[in-house]
């Protein structure tokens, strides 16, 4: 979760660290540090708070300092409070190397009361400071800073994307992974290490993945790659297609706002090559390969984390009321956990943005000893899910900087829909069927493009809310998953506590919190189960909620019984969720603006979780 940034070279280090941590910094955003080496000696500097803290910390060294070697930190803190001295980068005892570290070593309590006793001190109070000790006391024994990482990790239980520098050895820098993303930045005289492709990516297009147990060396001339036991691994070198423009705001005031109005293009994006409309089918080249295991499967599993698994919800509906495949749910962070029965005739697909999600990783490893086929739907080519999986799709719905999830989410469910076609035509579905369908989920991108044009509409009514204390949010069927991710963002960003419900679990509980200080939000399409909700949204109106309703664009009845309507285009039930949550994720914005909060880097949160 957290950003690290590295470099050696020939240049001045110092402003290729500062805005690549700035790139970084919605993965941690707690407290950020560089290190420098420079004669031999270390130039170090640390800041609670953003990346802006620690370049005013800097001030005129900003400008001044010149080093060639030198990495830097952006930190979501896991052990110990965000402070100047828990801030990343930690040192040894003797000062001799220096480390920045993503991820938590689950042993440091036992390496740190053997480190007391043998007479070490520690400033802060994170596991990363203990692992710095650690390694620099094997660097005392074999004065080799490659080998004194390897032998340090032996001993460490836990994930990391680590990088370390040494002072009297200002030629190399060394990094290491396990269960933490970090990858090598080649250029001419030139390498950089760096957490994501986006703080780097100004600099070079060709970049090399770690995996998780290696080790490499880098230096001017060359990166070396070993396993943790010093066997050399060949890696090869993969050209990023990442664009600058892609990871800049282009002029919205915040990332979140446009990835929202980004969505009419990740749509189409998802769809583009694979959907064939007029053979009423779908073609997917990352399930081509595995075709006859899913056509054999004895149930499908879908796994996932926070928006990833509201998605999943809604994949459970399509692919059981198409494709008609018994389909289960799984909190990722859970499944391994509770030894779940996974047979080798199952299917578990894994849904993560970034594809390093840690949770959903772990579960993607655990189905895969069981035997089962593992397929994982990420939006990040080259991550770690997308590596070690037997097949999937990728979203293309390219960076989202925005830590609340959502041309992400969008995408996924565009995703899910492509594969319940595909899923549902090779188990007999008429060609004649899969047109309709096709059809349908081919005009999405201009019906998202018609909600956005509600925009001042929809701050209106977040401009009558943002004083809410409580928010709740019902839908029925397949539009339940998308109160749950409404109230999501909401709470993510604006930090207003919002729930999401089955609409007609209302009245089991939750109903005890309606009066007239309540905003309900109703997702309430015309569909099979239209009149359903109506009775649900006249259970609220009798004690007086306050009712906003999505509802469909020729919904005449609804402007009787809500307070406020936004309208969105009519479309197939089980794609209903991809337009139905676009005016909840505006609903949000503006919610989170009004009342001034920090929309693309709410507090807490980071945007990858990388951590369990």
């Amino acid at each position: 979760m957290c950003g690290i940034v590295g470099y050696i070279g020939t240049r001045n280090c110092v402003p290729v660290i500062l805005e690549g941590l700035r790139r970084l910094e919605y993965r941690g955003y707690d407290s950020a540090g560089i290190a420098l080496v420079r004669d031999k000696e270390f130039f170090i500097q640390k800041k609670a708070g953003k990346v802006s803290n620690l370049a005013a910390a800097l001030g005129e060294a900003e400008g001044t300092v010149f080093a060639t070697l030198g990495m830097g930190h952006t930190r979501w803190a896991t052990h110990g409070e965000p402070s100047d001295i828990n801030a990343h980068p930690h040192w040894d005892q003797k000062k001799r190397i220096a480390l920045v570290h993503n991820g938590i070593v689950e042993n440091y309590q036992a390496i740190k009361t053997k480190l007391l006793r043998d007479g070490h001190t520690f400033l802060g109070a994170t596991d990363t400071e203990v692992l710095a000790h650690l390694v620099g006391v094997m660097y005392d024994e074999c004065r080799d800073l490659p080998t004194a990482v390897r032998l340090a990790l032996s001993e460490v239980d836990g994930t990391y994307g680590l990088v370390v520098i040494a002072k009297d050895d200002p030629g190399r820098i060394v990094a290491a992974r396990k269960g933490s993303p970090l990858l090598i930045g080649v250029g001419d005289g030139e390498n950089f290490i760096a957490s994501d492709a986006s703080a780097i990516v100004e600099h070079t297009r060709k970049v090399v993945y770690l995996d998780d147990g290696e080790v490499a060396d880098i230096t001017t001339s060359g990166v070396r790659t070993m396993t943790i036991d010093d066997v050399t691994v060949e890696k090869p070198i993969h050209q990023v297609t990442l664009e600058l423009s892609q990871i800049e705001r282009g002029g919205y005031d915040h990332f979140m706002l446009k990835e929202i109005h980004e969505q009419p293009e990740t749509i189409l994006n998802a769809m583009r090559g694979r959907l064939l409309v007029e053979e009423g089918d779908v073609k997917l080249g990352g399930l081509q390969n595995i075709i006859g295991r899913l056509l054999s499967a004895r149930r499908l599993i879908l796994t996932a984390c926070g928006t990833s698994w509201h998605a999943a919800l809604v994949g459970e509906y399509m692919f059981e009321q198409i494709a008609r495949i018994p389909t289960e749910v799984e909190y990722a962070s859970e499944f391994r956990y509770r030894d779940p029965i996974v047979n080798i005739d199952d299917v578990v697909f894994l849904i993560s943005q970034s594809g390093e999600t840690a949770d959903t990783l772990s579960a993607l490893r655990d189905a895969k000893t069981k035997g089962a086929t593992v397929l994982g739907i990420v939006n990040v080519v080259g991550s770690s899910i997308a590596r070690e999986s037997d097949g999937g799709v990728y979203a293309h719905a390219g960076p989202e900087i925005g830590v609340a999830s959502t041309k992400a989410f969008t995408s996924q469910l565009t995703v899910l829909a492509l594969i319940t076609i595909l899923l549902a035509r090779v188990r007999g579905m008429s060609r004649e069927r899969g047109q309709v369908l096709a059809r349908e989920l081919a005009t999405l991108p201009d019906k998202v493009q018609t909600i956005l044009k509600e925009t001042e509409k929809i701050r209106k009514i977040a401009e009558e809310f943002k004083d809410a204390k409580n928010f709740l949010y019902l839908g029925r069927g397949a539009n339940f998953p998308v109160a749950l991710e409404g109230a999501l963002k909401l709470k993510e960003i604006s930090y207003i506590h919002a729930e999401g419900y089955p609409a007609a679990e209302m009245k089991h509980g939750p109903i005890a919190l309606i009066d007239e200080n309540m905003p309900v939000v109703f997702i309430v399409p015309k569909d099979g189960i239209y009149d359903k909700v109506v009775s649900n949204i006249q259970e609220v109106r009798a004690r007086r909620g306050r009712i906003i309703a999505v509802a469909n664009e020729d919904d005449t009845d609804i402007d009787e019984l809500a307070e406020f309507v936004i309208r969105v285009p009519r479309t197939y039930g089980f794609f209903g969720p991809i337009l139905n949550i676009i005016p909840l994720q505006l609903l949000a914005y503006y919610i989170a603006v009004a009342r001034g909060t920090n929309v693309d880097q709410p507090r807490n949160l980071a945007k990858s979780v990388t951590v369990e």
